[in-house]
C-alpha cells in the first residue's frame, strides 16, 4: 500500500518562505507524475504544481514564479519551495502521486500565511 506523508507546513508571515516535502512509502518503483494541490476553506481543490518522471513541471496560474517543485526519484519524494507567500496562499496542501492507473493522496499539511 502506497502512503504519502507530507511535512513542512506551518505559520509564516506574508512575504516569507516555506518548504514542503512529501515522501512515498510502500513502493520501490519510480512514481509517475507527482504534484501538490491545495484547498482553502470554502474553495475547490486546485493544482499548485506538478512534476513528471522526467522533471517536466507545470504550475497553477496563481504561482507566477513564486514556487518551485522538484523531486528525488530515488527516494520517491517531491518538494515544494514556496517564496513570497501571500495570505491567499493559506490552505491545506496535499501531495498527489500517480503510478499507472493508481492515484494516491497524502492527508495534507496546513500552510497559514499571516498578513
Amino acid at each position: 500500500q502506497v502512503q504519502l506523508v507530507e511535512s513542512g507546513g506551518g505559520l509564516v508571515q506574508a512575504g516569507g518562505s516555506l518548504s514542503l516535502s512529501c515522501a512515498a512509502s510502500g513502493i520501490t518503483l519510480r512514481l509517475d507524475d507527482m504534484a501538490w494541490y491545495r484547498q482553502a476553506p470554502g474553495k475547490q481543490r486546485e493544482l499548485v504544481a506538478s512534476i513528471s518522471r522526467g522533471s517536466r513541471t507545470n504550475f497553477g496560474d496563481f504561482v507566477k514564479g513564486r514556487f518551485t517543485i522538484s523531486r528525488d526519484n530515488v527516494k520517491n519524494t517531491v518538494y515544494l519551495q514556496m517564496n513570497s507567500l501571500k495570505p491567499e496562499d493559506t490552505a491545506v496542501y496535499y501531495c498527489n502521486a500517480r503510478f499507472g492507473a493508481a492515484n494516491y493522496w497524502g492527508t495534507g499539511t496546513l500552510v497559514t500565511v499571516s498578513s
